[in-house]
């Protein structure tokens, strides 16, 4: 039986960011890997939707700018095979990168189906035939997480489908019902759209994005309606149903006034995502789990000595930076280094539609309940130079102040490469900087930066120009 240091289950921004840090800190590394190394995130998340949204964004310039160059609308097509084929391709060049970074360390890789053993023992899988055992001194769960499925509907990756099939359908649908307003649903919502799919959006809670600031919501919902998506608000859905002679999808929408009913070609399920931890041996180690997710400490030991978790099957932010972040942490607490905890409070979160949307901290609803006292400022991408010249005025930033000490509490931005310029508030928060240190730091001009010196003039009653 071959013996490592640290085997790590998972390849994908957690998994394979650990063992190459591992590798580095001299260790000797496995990691295991059921399907494409890179994981969900570089195979079926992050990357190729990226791609896809990229490509929409050049379709949406050429139709607003086409005449200065002799375009006409009439005569765009959308090739929708290839751009599916190219988003596969930028895959494939990552997946050959980050392959090239684990042999670069001397990682040792395992492809198949990890099963979890006592005393420091992985079985592996394939085809549910073992191939063989290894054991090592330290194990880390990187299993990342896997679509959440409403069980009361036929989830048969043709006519419903996740957000998988959506990245490799056959064909444009000519209508889509997206069931869900968190990234993934408001990032499918806009590429589809923008193909030429005529898409409405379900979201049971009372707002879109729910899980962002209300006025960036608020904000949203208007652009959706002047753009022609379609969402209803505090909606679910009641019943499917299928019309076998025409192929449509009949599905009865339950919302605040009526029961309404649509049809539709395809619907997508973006309800969220759920810790993939089912079928690896948790239970026979006795890892205790709690929702769903791991239970981990602070260096992201699980209750079983030797076993550890990060990313997401542990109860923290979903998102790919975190595991990334934890997978450097959960290393070195195991050299014994001492490492930076994270604050999680401080971690961007961004959704890469046109408009983008990103943010940090608390949202102003968050900040009252907390019990601040806060100062607000708002600064629109209408009024910022950059902006008009751009011509991509959308949007506005959001700052929130406490106005007993200046702590920066949170931002919430919606407009074009907002996603870029939240890291200036990451690192700002993380150095505790108050309004007065922004204030005295010359942003250059004309840039997107400048909407952020500006928000917060706004909030201390400084604005020059609003």
């Amino acid at each position: 039986m071959q013996h490592f240091d640290v085997i790590i289950l998972g390849s994908g921004p957690g998994g394979y960011v650990a063992s190459i840090r591992a590798a580095q800190l001299g260790m000797k590394t496995a990691i295991v890997e059921k399907e494409s190394i890179g994981g969900i995130c570089l195979n079926w998340g992050c990357i190729p939707t990226k791609s896809l949204l990229n490509n929409a964004k050049i379709l949406q310039s050429i139709k607003k700018n086409g005449e200065l160059f002799g375009v006409k609308n009439q005569d765009i097509k959308v090739n929708y095979p290839k751009i599916l084929y190219k988003s596969r391709t930028i895959v494939d060049k990552l997946k050959k990168s980050v392959s090239f970074l684990i042999k670069k360390n001397g990682v040792h890789v395992i492809f198949g189906n990890a099963q979890l053993k006592k005393r420091k023992k992985i079985e592996i899988f394939k085809n549910e035939k073992s191939i063989g055992e290894y054991s090592a001194s330290n194990i880390v769960i990187a299993t990342g997480a896997i679509p959440k499925i409403d069980t009361r509907f036929q989830y048969d990756r043709k006519k419903i489908i996740t957000y998988k099939e959506a990245l490799s359908l056959s064909s444009l649908p000519k209508k889509m019902i997206i069931v869900g307003s968190g990234s993934i649903g408001l990032e499918f919502a806009y590429f589809y759209h923008s193909m030429g799919t005529k898409v409405t959006v379900i979201e049971v809670c009372s707002k879109l994005y729910p899980n962002g600031d209300d006025d960036i919501s608020d904000y949203l919902k208007h652009y959706f309606d002047k753009i022609g998506i379609q969402n209803y608000v505090s909606s679910s859905i009641n019943k499917i149903t299928y019309n076998n002679e025409t192929f449509e999808i009949i599905v009865d929408i339950k919302t605040p006034l009526e029961n309404i009913v649509l049809k539709t070609d395809t619907i997508l399920s973006a309800i969220g995502v759920v810790p993939n931890i089912k079928y690896i041996g948790l239970e026979e180690v006795g890892i205790q789990t709690e929702r769903g997710f791991i239970v981990v400490d602070e260096n992201y030991r699980t209750n079983i000595d030797g076993y550890y978790a990060i990313g997401d099957v542990i109860n923290t932010p979903s998102l790919a930076h975190v595991a990334s972040h934890e997978a450097i942490n959960c290393i070195e607490n195991i050299k014994g280094l001492n490492c930076q905890k994270i604050n999680y409070n401080n971690v961007p979160k961004c959704v890469y539609s046109l408009p983008e949307m990103a943010s940090v901290g608390y949202t102003e609803k968050e900040s009252k309940e907390k019990g601040f006292k806060i100062k607000v400022g708002k600064f629109p991408f209408s009024a910022l130079g950059r902006s008009i010249s751009d011509e991509n005025t959308d949007g506005f930033v959001k700052v929130i102040f406490d106005d007993k000490y200046d702590e920066w509490l949170g931002c919430h931005m919606i407009g074009n490469h907002v996603t870029d310029l939240i890291s200036e508030v990451v690192v700002a928060r993380k150095l505790e900087t108050t309004s007065y240190e922004i204030l005295g730091s010359i942003h250059p001009h004309p840039s997107l930066s400048e909407s952020i010196i500006e928000s917060i003039a706004n909030a201390y009653g400084k604005a020059i120009h609003l």
